[in-house]
């Protein structure tokens, strides 16, 4: 919609194929059905944020950057607001909003809307031409792939544009999830499901070493752990092997394990004669406490003035390196986004257009790029969308 709205804008005659039962569904139910647009930054931070092929946005950045986003679509009547993280939401909480107004445009500027699936890239002495679609074959001077990748199918995002550009020669990395929530082997995370923990620093640790720390929210579920830092650390796993990974999260990382202790006796001080399972419910949410009480092997009903000096140590390592084991992503469907697409080898990053097959343009999730929450993926939707437009219009 995006890129379509643009080349329409830079004076072509645009149009647009979707497949889907109607158009934006999968920019409809970004960022929790708010869109997270992008990220109130510099091309510099939105780069530093994607941890494969960042320098092949370098020129897309260059051209389209988060200011650009933020001023085209206030332009459109949508107006912003930047939150926690540099993060840019619609003022009204609804992505509706943005899908709408990219809409409108697109009506506005005639862009022709056409249902059905394309099948098959019409090609002409190594060149694209068109493409058929439902059957219809459909001239262009320019074409376009702006399918996604394997995440949220439902909404018509099922991997069907890597077929389609593998009938243009192109190579096709190895896909899967990223951006997705774990599962566990420690069953206790369903006690403390749904609890959303706010300012926690987390490590995830493979042999031994951290291959990613982050500081922010991490949420508990049913089958392991999910929230913006898990999603963001599952993009470190190259490939997921059970019991390979841990994940170990500092319930209180504002305070040394010395600062811990310090106010853990306090507490303690604070609740003579009261069980220590119920002690901690000035230290942790009381979802949680329970579990942490179970956790620490000190028996519930001890009376807090009895827990020994190691037992209290013990209890300030625990709530410093809480551990987890992960043993899976989640299914790829309940990714965020997909790792792997259509190699940035094969691809000109000041044009988007493939290297392989003339005429044949690339923009958004279907490419080999991916990043971080916070705005990033779709900064990177726009950026190369906009890119394709800029540079078929001037090819055509």
């Amino acid at each position: 919609m995006f890129c379509a709205a643009h080349a329409a804008e830079m004076g072509l005659n645009a149009a647009i194929a979707e497949h889907g039962k109607s158009f934006g569904r999968k920019l409809g139910i970004t960022g929790k059905g708010r869109c997270n647009i992008t990220n109130d930054c510099d091309s510099d931070t939105v780069m530093k944020n994607i941890p494969r092929n960042p320098r092949f946005m370098y020129s897309a950045l260059s051209k389209y950057a988060p200011a650009d986003v933020m001023d085209y679509f206030e332009r459109l009547g949508v107006p912003l607001k930047t939150e926690r993280g540099q993060r840019v939401f619609p003022v009204s909480d609804r992505a509706g909003d943005v899908v709408n107004a990219l809409e409108k445009q697109m009506k506005r500027l005639n862009v022709d809307f056409i249902r059905g699936n394309c099948t098959e890239l019409m090609i002409d002495g190594g060149r694209c031409v068109g493409a058929v679609v439902s059957g219809r074959r459909i001239m262009a001077k320019a074409v376009v792939l702006a399918t996604g990748g394997l995440s949220y199918p439902l909404t018509g995002s099922d991997g069907s544009g890597y077929s389609l550009a593998e009938q243009a020669g192109h190579t096709i990395t190895p896909c899967g999830p990223s951006l997705i929530p774990m599962e566990t082997e420690e069953n206790w995370t369903a006690e403390a499901a749904g609890l959303d923990l706010r300012n926690i620093s987390m490590r995830l640790m493979c042999g031994g070493k951290a291959v990613y720390e982050d500081f922010g929210e991490l949420m508990f579920t049913a089958y392991g752990i999910g929230g913006p830092t898990v999603l963001s650390a599952s993009a470190h796993i190259p490939a997921m092997e059970p019991g390979k990974y841990m994940v170990e999260i500092d319930l209180k990382p504002a305070l040394s394990e010395k600062q811990l202790d310090a106010r853990i006796l306090r507490d303690f001080g604070e609740r003579r004669g009261m069980r220590f399972a119920d002690s901690l419910r000035g230290l942790l949410p009381a979802q949680l406490a329970p579990v942490i009480a179970e956790l620490s092997g000190i028996p519930a009903d001890t009376k807090v003035d009895e827990v020994t000096k190691e037992q209290r140590r013990a209890l300030g390592q625990l709530l410093k390196r809480l551990t987890l084991h992960i043993r899976r992503f989640r299914p790829v469907e309940e990714a965020i986004i997909t790792r792997g697409g259509v190699s940035v080898k094969e691809i000109n990053p000041n044009t988007m257009e493939s290297r392989l097959c003339p005429g044949l343009y690339f923009a958004g999730e279907i490419i080999d790029c991916d990043a971080y929450t916070g705005g990033f993926n779709l900064q990177i939707a726009f950026s190369t969308a906009y890119s394709a437009a800029l540079a078929a219009s001037q090819n055509v």
